[in-house]
């Protein structure tokens, strides 16, 4: 494994995808249940994680565009989901807006 491969690789680990303790740590108070990876609440919590990552790096990166657009389709996503939580939950939606401090 070569210098460039092992740079390429702490890249990957700081600004690609959660990491599963990222992801658990994250998701940790709003699971359903030990297996829960459908629920709006962990879903929420998800893209909620990933926003503030991207957030973070177009602040550096102003002009990265094509994930700008990424970003503008995760809140839109996670807009969706909390919409529809608070409709057929609304304990479940205060619950996560006050864990995630949202709104």
């Amino acid at each position: 494994m070569g210098l460039a491969h092992s740079r390429n690789l702490c890249f990957a680990e700081k600004h690609m995808a959660l990491s599963a303790k990222q992801k658990e740590k994250v998701t940790s108070d709003l699971k359903r249940h030990e297996k829960d990876t459908g629920s709006p609440e962990y879903q929420i919590a998800l893209f909620t994680e990933k926003i503030k990552k991207l957030t973070s790096h177009l602040k550096k990166n102003p002009k990265d565009f094509h994930s700008r657009r990424g970003l503008l389709k995760m809140v839109s996503k996670r807009k969706k989901l909390m919409v529809y939580l608070a409709k057929v939950d609304e304990k479940g939606y205060k619950k996560v807006t006050k864990k995630l401090e949202l709104k």
